[in-house]
């Protein structure tokens, strides 16, 4: 007998073969899974559900909205479902917009107030900005004659004097930094003077806000809210603040609100076994400043001739505001040029290296020399050697 093919052997039990074939799917549908997959992509790329907001990017709103309108339609749901691994149905919708009859892009991004798309593609809108940053440079933009500006001329010929002397300086704005009545700022390339600050109030967002009336060099003025200078300063790219005549000292234990962390100034000791090490282990220490963590700085010093091509140990820091972190370190090597550690050592590959950022210098020094730095008398003084202190000019 010979052997039965599949379809025989189904044959002889009653079995009517049959291909299976997939329902092919409607434009709209396809068009709904291509949506929520590009949530879901959002999903993985964030490790968050896309969030409503008016600060937030116009393409995590567009798909916050999106998967409102896919979890609020039966029919959507039904089409995405078996495409839910990461379980973005289950949630509820917190949007209040009311349904579409259609997952398009274009009427989704009509309900986040943007127009600015002239394609069908919603990818022409990656440049477009969110409406909270619109709005900010909207006030910003929106000035009116400063009816008492003779009043403010003579403060803004004062801070270009103090900037000119370097009684006042201009740093990159952060946001922290505060923003108070009497505080200067440089936006969109003008002088600006917060000379009023209304009552201190909670936004949507459960964050500080109060009106402000801002002073412009040029002679205008602005009513506009503290964040929407924060963000238009922020925004900025040449966006800076003004320090104060007198920004207290450069060194604390704890930074005031309008303090910007700058660095930190470190002193390390050398596990090195070269011979002049081994000598003067105690005095002999590596100054430097650095922007990060100065365990991270150090993580590969025995592979490194800037640290002698060994171990090192930190002896003492100190946290610095507001100053330059490199003409710091040049002030500090300055100091100490007469002491500096004439040593040369191979790196691995066998090359002489002679490192230029150690000391001979005890510890007690270095701390007496960053006191000075903090009450700003350091340019009175040099090092003695012979003395290992520091000592008045002249």
């Amino acid at each position: 007998m010979s052997e039965l093919s599949d379809h025989e052997l189904l044959d002889a039990l009653g079995v009517e073969a049959k291909s299976a074939k997939k329902r092919a799917r409607t434009p709209r549908e396809e068009r709904i899974i291509a949506g929520f997959e590009e949530i879901q992509k959002f999903v993985d790329d964030n490790g968050r559900l896309p969030a409503h907001g008016e600060d937030n990017a116009i393409f995590e709103r567009l798909y916050a909205t999106r998967l409102d309108q896919i979890r609020k339609q039966a029919e959507c749901r039904e089409v995405v479902e078996e495409l839910d691994h990461q379980g973005l149905l289950e949630g509820a919708s917190d949007s209040a917009a009311e349904i579409l009859d259609d997952i398009d892009d274009g009427e989704l991004l009509s309900q986040l107030g943007v127009t600015e798309a002239t394609e069908s593609d919603v990818t022409v809108l990656k440049h477009v900005k969110p409406r909270a940053e619109v709005r900010a440079a909207e006030e910003i933009a929106s000035r009116t004659p400063c009816d008492d500006f003779e009043t403010f001329k003579p403060v803004f010929v004062a801070v270009q004097e103090e900037l000119n002397d370097g009684t006042r300086q201009t740093r990159p704005f952060e946001r922290k930094s505060e923003i108070r009545p009497g505080s200067f700022f440089i936006v969109g390339g003008q002088k600006a003077y917060v000379a009023e600050m209304g009552e201190v109030f909670l936004d949507g967002r459960g964050m500080r806000d109060a009106r402000l009336r801002v002073i412009f060099e040029n002679g205008t003025e602005s009513n506009l809210l503290m964040r929407s200078l924060q963000r238009a300063l922020h925004k900025d790219e040449a966006g800076r603040r003004i320090t104060d005549p007198s920004a207290g000292p450069l060194f604390a234990g704890q930074s005031d609100d309008e303090d910007l962390a700058s660095g930190t100034i470190y002193v390390l000791r050398s596990k090195s076994e070269h011979p002049m090490v081994v000598e003067n282990r105690e005095i002999v220490h590596k100054i430097g400043v650095t922007g990060g963590s100065v365990e991270k700085r150090i993580a590969n010093a025995k592979i490194d001739p800037t640290f002698l091509m060994a171990d090192v140990e930190i002896v003492a820091t100190y946290e610095l505001y507001n100053i330059n972190r490199t003409k710091l370190e040049n002030i500090l090597h300055k100091i100490f040029e007469a002491a500096r550690l004439d040593i040369q050592i191979s790196d691995r590959f066998g090359n002489p290296v002679a490192p230029q950022e150690w000391f001979l210098v005890p510890l007690f020094a270095v701390d007496e020399a960053v006191d000075k730095i903090k009450d700003g008398t350091i340019g009175d003084y040099t090092y003695d050697v012979e003395n290992a202190t520091l000592e008045k000019r002249g």
